[in-house]
């Protein structure tokens, strides 16, 4: 055999190799592209079946939460509502005709005075309660309350002041304490069915 012939049959032999080699290369690769598709099915199967059987709790939960945003919506509205309520109680109390309102400031101050010695302090809007309305108070009642030049703005009421201790009479601290009283029943009345 010359070398030629050699050559050729060098070159044909790995020629056919070569073939064999890409032949299983093919077949290997068929034999991946199975198993993966295999496996791809299973896990799309997994994750189907998994949807379909927590589909109803994720759908439950997420009502669960919007039930509990429109709880939170409606209380707030509701809180809303009730603050509007003691507001407006605050703009009836500042409303009172002069008789009804000096009534009410006389009868308070009577309760809150211990020593008939004390200040009073005012909103600077107060329409009623003034040096007169006080010196007929003092004669009435026997005291010696004055007048303090001090203004502090508030809704209506007065502040007794005796010394470093204050007693607030101010519209808006009794609608604070009694909001706290009442609010639960005020809720009843405004929300009741």
């Amino acid at each position: 055999m010359s070398l030629a012939d050699i050559k050729v049959k060098i070159e044909a032999d790995a020629q056919k190799e070569a073939e064999k080699i890409l032949e299983d290369a093919r077949l290997k690769i068929k034999e991946i592209e199975t198993v993966t598709e295999g496996e791809a099915s299973k896990i799309e199967s997994f994750y189907a079946n998994r949807f379909s059987t927590e589909k109803p709790e994720v759908f439950n939960r997420r009502e669960i939460v919007a039930n509990l945003d429109v709880k939170k919506i409606l209380l707030g509205a509701k809180q809303d509502l009730i603050t509007e309520a003691f507001g407006e109680s605050l703009r009836i109390l500042a409303s009172f005709p002069e008789e009804k309102y000096l009534a009410f400031c006389e009868k308070l101050l009577k309760q809150a005075s211990e020593s008939g010695d004390e200040k009073i302090l005012v909103s600077p809007k107060e329409k009623y309660l003034n040096g007169e309305w006080l010196k007929k108070y003092n004669e009435k009642h026997k005291t010696s309350l004055t007048l303090e030049t001090v203004q502090i703005p508030m809704s209506g009421g007065f502040i007794l002041r005796k010394g470093d201790i204050d007693t607030n009479c101010s519209w808006d601290m009794l609608t604070t304490w009694i909001k706290e009283e009442i609010e639960a029943d005020v809720a009843k009345r405004l929300f009741s069915k």
